[in-house]
């Protein structure tokens, strides 16, 4: 008689999900299992931080889901040390945002732009005449200022990890989305 115990079957004393979702338990790497989560966890944040930036609606969702095709075929490249799984994917939902603006800018001097569109995050505000401001106060915002405040606000990153997001230092981050939340208090303040 051995000493070794019974081949494991699926199922019994397997990880538990968990365990398989933890980046920290699979060397920092992302599984599907845990982009799923991710996915889960950060999708509503990712559309509205796109459709702030591009400002229609349509455009949003499809480069979202062009940015979560490219995460989920990256999986590999996720690399803690460098961030969070938020910043990491949100770079990767800019970079998704701006191939979209830089496409939109060679197409332009070929047809004519379309009226920009109503921005396509849900303000919590319960009165649409604010909702209308600041949805005004933000389109008159330069887009370095608008992208700052929709990575802080509706994708709920941190200085750290908006400036992972943007390639600046959190001192850099923290000192541009000051400025950038002034100005929208100004034109909020125009509005007025």
């Amino acid at each position: 008689m051995t000493d070794r115990a019974p081949p494991r079957s699926a199922g019994v004393n397997a990880p538990a999900p968990a365990a398989v979702a933890d980046p920290e338990r699979t060397g920092g790497r992302l599984s599907p299992v845990s982009f799923e989560e991710l996915y889960r966890e950060a999708f509503d944040d990712v559309y509205a931080y796109v459709a702030t930036l591009l400002r229609d609606r349509s455009a949003a969702e499809d480069v979202v889901a062009a940015a979560f095709e490219r995460a989920f075929r990256r999986l590999g490249s996720y690399d803690p040390r460098r961030g969070s799984r938020r910043q990491w994917l949100f770079g990767i939902a800019r970079n998704a945002a701006l191939d979209e603006l830089r496409r939109r800018r060679r197409t332009s001097a070929l047809e004519a732009e379309p009226g920009a569109q109503e921005p396509a995050f849900e303000d919590d505000a319960p009165d649409p005449v604010r909702r209308a401001a600041v949805r005004a106060a933000l389109a008159a915002l330069d887009p370095r200022d608008r992208e700052l405040v929709a990575l802080k606000f509706y994708a709920g990153l941190d200085n750290a990890e908006i400036a992972g997001v943007l390639g600046i230092s959190a001192s850099n981050a923290g000192t541009r989305l000051h400025r950038a939340v002034h100005r929208l208090r100004e034109a909020l303040d125009a509005h007025a």
